[in-house]
């Protein structure tokens, strides 16, 4: 499982040192992958997804991303009451590790990302992107109340209008 919490290998230690030799961000993963399934609200992924996910690789690698949010900042300064907790991102890497086990157990590779970000549909689509996806699978609630949906937007066509005509977007509720 690849995490944006560690450096990945190979790359250089200059490039994500800060001015006090802290890590500042990690690069995205490359690894290639036919289908995406992207968690963007930290949801379970269902075994669903995973299906669907397996059916439209035809046997090529799946990645699996998750986005725990970033809840804004205080007085346009980062807050870190506003960053997720430890215990969101280890539950966050267990439903990634969840999903891995499935899509192994079926004979298939399988990549797996945790990233922490105020944008998810913008974090999706880099790591789409990154990944040189054909489909995308996004864990979406199946009833949203309509105030949040008039907030968040629809994320599978935002994800969509991000990715452009190449990539097929799909959405899929537990």
């Amino acid at each position: 499982m690849t995490s944006t919490l560690s450096t990945p290998p190979g790359a250089p230690a200059h490039a994500v040192r800060g001015r006090f030799g802290r890590r500042k961000f990690d690069k995205q993963p490359t690894q290639s992958a036919a289908v995406l399934i992207a968690a963007p609200m930290g949801d379970p992924i269902p075994a669903a997804a995973v299906k669907a996910a397996l059916d439209l690789s035809g046997g090529e690698a799946v990645a699996v991303v998750t986005v725990a949010r970033i809840y804004g900042s205080s007085l346009g300064l980062p807050n870190p009451g506003l960053m997720p907790t430890r215990k969101e991102m280890t539950e966050q890497k267990n439903q990634v590790e969840k999903a891995i086990r499935m899509i192994e157990k079926s004979g298939s590779t399988a990549w797996g990302q945790v990233a922490a970000s105020r944008k998810p549909v913008k974090t999706i689509a880099e790591a789409a992107r990154a990944r040189g996806v054909r489909h995308v699978i996004v864990v979406s609630t199946p009833q949203v109340k309509r105030w949040r949906e008039i907030v968040e937007g629809d994320i599978v066509r935002d994800i969509a209008r991000k990715l452009g005509h190449g990539v097929r977007v799909e959405g899929v509720s537990p």
